[in-house]
């Protein structure tokens, strides 16, 4: 079913498919260079709620309604799901999937959450233990400003090392069931520091933590950076970028050719504003399934290694001082017929 691969690393030799996706987000996402890719683009950022962490939970409600349909799959169908976003205990994910009455694994990753929540499903595919489950995460850039920095009312002026966090949820049907588009290997990631407190600069934080992981799996696959069409962070941007690429040159792996981030592809740092790039669990989310998974399923690329990123840091660690410690979980994709 799987093998042990190396330090951290684990290769499925069952199939694990990812039977479909959906991705919703609002405008500001659908005005990027992707927005004619996603599935729903809302043009109300609250989503006709009362709050944005209402609206939060109406994108994931949404998302998983629509992934099931477009697997034409019933909510009973699937045995579990793995849910996450970066709201204080979950609270996206717990209110906007309460209704599906489906037994919830709530994971928290940081902008990581997507990459873990895939990992975890492929796992319970790979073990027998189920044979259809949902991943889906989500962020929302009001209510994360709100929560983790300020709120949007105080108008406080925005770093260039700043990234601007995704309004968007993306979601998931991995599958026993045959599909082109296989998850065949994964690579949990560890907890890295090095000691980074700037808050406003997401990239520098999560960059070593990205290293750690991807490093470790090409070590324990025995795979050179060419064997994969893109190796793909979640949320670093442009000063995370640059950070990589350094520390993996200095580990004797050159990934610069093949690099991609979602966090840069999402949005025209030019005319959109955002300075750094993107950032959020829904960042990579909705990024793999209106762009990657694409294609892969266009036969575009073979193989890539998706690497979402996170920053483990709270408001309360924040105010008392402490580090942004990093987390990167890394998820291989193939196109099985190429």
């Amino acid at each position: 079913m799987a093998q042990i691969m190396g330090k951290q690393s684990i290769k499925f030799d069952t199939r694990v498919g990812i039977l479909n996706s959906a991705s919703i987000v609002s405008k500001k996402e659908g005005e990027g260079p992707l927005g004619e890719l996603f599935d729903v683009i809302c043009e109300d950022p609250i989503f006709g709620c009362e709050s944005w962490e209402e609206a939060e939970s109406t994108l994931q409600k949404e998302a998983v309604t629509l992934v099931l349909g477009k697997a034409r799959l019933e909510k009973e169908n699937i045995r579990y799901l793995f849910a996450g976003d970066l709201l204080g205990q979950t609270i996206a994910s717990s209110f906007g999937l309460l209704d599906f009455n489906i037994p919830l694994f709530g994971v928290y990753g940081a902008c990581s959450t997507c990459g873990e929540a895939l990992s975890l499903g492929a796992m319970a595919i790979a073990g027998g233990f189920a044979d259809h489950v949902v991943a889906v995460t989500s962020s929302h850039f009001a209510s994360a400003e709100k929560q983790f920095r300020f709120p949007l009312e105080y108008g406080n002026q925005r770093p260039l090392s700043a990234s601007w966090t995704v309004t968007g949820s993306g979601a998931f049907v991995l599958s026993k069931e045959y599909s082109d588009i296989q998850i065949t290997g994964i690579t949990p990631g560890k907890i890295v520091d090095y000691g980074v407190k700037d808050s406003l600069n997401m990239g520098a934080c999560m960059a070593p933590a990205a290293t750690d992981t991807i490093f470790q799996s090409l070590s324990d696959f025995d795979y050179l950076p060419d064997e994969y069409d893109k190796i793909i962070t979640g949320d670093l941007g442009y000063v995370g970028q640059e950070i990589l690429i350094k520390l993996l040159k200095e580990k004797g792996y050159d990934i610069s050719k093949q690099h991609m981030d979602c966090g840069i592809e999402i949005f025209d740092q030019d005319n959109q504003d955002t300075h750094a790039g993107g950032s959020g669990c829904g960042c990579s989310a909705v990024t793999l399934s209106a762009y990657i998974l694409k294609q892969l399923q266009n036969k575009m690329w073979k193989k890539v290694l998706f690497v979402p990123t996170g920053a483990l840091l709270s408001t309360i660690s924040y105010n008392e001082g402490k580090s942004v410690p990093g987390i990167a979980h890394a998820v291989i994709i193939e196109n099985i017929t190429m």
